[in-house]
């Protein structure tokens, strides 16, 4: 997104942890076990201008409302597990970590 507490963005860079993709698949894979639906996730590092996808997720369950409630709890891990940083550059030429 373009904007983060009021402040305009003009890119983001990622950063992990060499251990950042083996955390991803530890929590896909627990997510997946706890809630016997099929979970898989992505995240990009780098370089992703204003609109450029970051993250994504997929979620195989027999219902809908099961799909979109483990989502969100998997969104919710990784944000919360996986050692990935943002580096927000706003327009105004100012930037700042996020999540560190």
């Amino acid at each position: 997104r373009d904007h983060d507490h009021g402040e305009d963005v003009g890119s983001l860079d990622y950063e992990a942890h060499p251990d950042a993709e083996r955390i991803l698949i530890d929590v896909c894979t627990r997510i997946a076990q706890t809630t016997d639906c099929d979970v898989v996730a992505a995240h990009r590092i780098g370089h992703l201008e204003i609109g450029d996808v970051a993250l994504v997720t997929v979620v195989a369950a027999p219902h809908r409302a099961e799909a979109f409630a483990v989502c969100g709890n998997l969104v919710d891990a990784i944000k919360a597990e996986v050692p990935i940083w943002k580096h927000q550059h706003f327009t105004d030429g100012r930037s700042e970590w996020v999540g560190l």
